[in-house]
């Protein structure tokens, strides 16, 4: 059974909904009979996205939104935008997110880019929908897009991965927040993906690798750990199974409790004790 909140006439709510992750869960949405909004900062794929969205689920029952997420203001006027539309929220989508590279002691208007749309869009959306969706006093989902990057933390990306660990805590301390209102029947969880050949990923290639994800993949496997109520929605790929993305994660914890250099998965001296590690040696 699909979960409660994504059901015909619900309504669902999806930043970066025009290509990759967002667009596949828009559809998905939109097969089980929803009405939808959009949100994206491309008006061109907007259209786009609204017109293939519209041959599934009707032109009356998709709303396409330009909006910068990063900005409170702007997402406050969304919320308002969708009740009127739609009389309110059942299924938030915070999917926006941009990977434009960083570097440590790069420029700072990057940094601020980064941050303001992958963790500040996300904190923006559930701050301000989640009052309204637990006011409707039925079944709601709240889906944050996070990464890897985010838990793991590689060097070369910092940006990118300050914002995705913001959003892993900050979407535990909402689900937590949740789970402790009273007569709250939303629930928060954190999609993890693993490589999904989207625009963001991909980086001037134009037919996916053969260890990516689609992002229909995905979705698929994030409404299945729905259905199973998980909150990490750790999703594997053709590459990496859920293992070995266990095994990495748990290696970068170890660093604290074992007193490890940061990041030692990438230092030379602990090259053979976490080939071992993996190995289960």
């Amino acid at each position: 059974m699909p979960h409660p909140a994504i059901a015909k006439d619900n309504v669902a709510v999806i930043t970066g909904g025009a290509s990759g992750i967002g667009l596949a869960a828009a559809m998905a949405f939109a097969r089980a009979g929803m009405k939808l909004c959009i949100v994206d900062v491309d008006k061109a794929r907007l259209a786009e996205a609204a017109t293939k969205l519209s041959s599934v689920a009707g032109a009356t029952n998709v709303m396409a939104s330009a909006v910068d997420v990063s900005k409170a203001e702007s997402v406050t006027e969304l919320e308002r935008a969708v009740r009127e539309r739609f009389g309110g929220t059942d299924v938030l989508m915070n999917n926006a997110g941009i990977q434009p590279g960083s570097t440590l002691f790069g420029e700072p208007d990057n940094w601020q880019r980064i941050i303001g749309v992958n963790m500040w869009g996300i904190i923006n959306g559930s701050r301000i929908f989640a009052p309204g969706m637990i006011a409707r006093s039925k079944a709601g989902l709240i889906i944050n897009t996070g990464s890897k990057q985010g838990i793991t933390t590689p060097p070369g990306d910092p940006a990118y991965n300050v914002s995705k660990a913001g959003v892993k805590a900050f979407t535990e301390a909402l689900q937590h927040e949740l789970r402790n209102t009273k007569d709250c029947h939303v629930t928060a969880h954190l999609l993890i993906p693993g490589f999904v050949f989207t625009g963001l990923t991909a980086k001037g290639r134009t037919e996916k690798p053969a260890g990516a994800w689609t992002p229909e993949q995905t979705v698929d496997f994030m409404l299945t750990r729905l259905e199973a109520d998980d909150f990490y929605i750790l999703c594997p790929d053709n590459d990496v199974p859920r293992a070995l993305d266990e095994k990495r994660m748990l290696w970068a914890a170890g660093d604290i409790v074992e007193n490890r250099p940061p990041l030692s998965r990438w230092h030379p001296d602990y090259a053979d004790a976490f080939a071992k590690f993996v190995k289960g040696d």
